[in-house]
């Protein structure tokens, strides 16, 4: 079992001695989102090559499905303090602390700024045609580090000059 996993379902059993209640709920939505995401490989798999095992996923890809997640709640965010529901945005501002404790430290804009140049200098990258080389060199450098948003804005804008 991968490490992260690990961790999540020890924390999760912690949270539940402990009754902490906002604990339990996200670590539990996080659990189904990775339950979900092995069954999507489990079935991809079966469809390639006829077997019927059952995938784990590896700790980058759990880092993939708690930034899903994140940003899944950072959307709801911005739309429940549009909407005048500070209740709900404290709360999802609460739950997305309990998933950020899962990522690694957090790139700075200018970490982030210097990798996407590095990107763009090594692709040979020119215009926005370009963008998708600049991501894929980017990504694994980046992945869990740094909101894909955040990277994808910057390429367009480098890219874009």
């Amino acid at each position: 079992m991968p490490a992260l996993k690990e961790k999540i379902q020890q924390d999760l059993k912690a949270a539940m001695i402990g009754k902490q209640d906002t604990v339990v709920s996200v670590l539990r939505l996080l659990t189904a989102a990775i339950l979900n995401k092995e069954k999507d490989k489990q079935y991809k798999l079966s469809k390639e090559t006829g077997e019927a095992k059952k995938p784990e996923l590896g700790d980058e890809e759990i880092l993939d499905v708690i930034a899903g997640e994140l940003k899944k709640m950072r959307d709801a965010l911005a739309l429940f303090e549009k909407g005048g529901r500070k209740d709900l945005a404290a709360q999802f501002e609460a739950e997305m602390a309990i998933l950020k404790n899962y990522l690694p430290d957090q790139l700075s804009e200018e970490a982030v700024k210097s990798l996407v140049a590095e990107a763009v200098e090594k692709t040979g990258a020119q215009s926005i045609k370009d963008m998708g080389k600049v991501m894929a060199e980017l990504m694994p450098k980046v992945r869990g580090k740094a909101d894909s948003g955040l990277v994808s804005s910057l390429v367009k804008e480098i890219l874009a000059k």
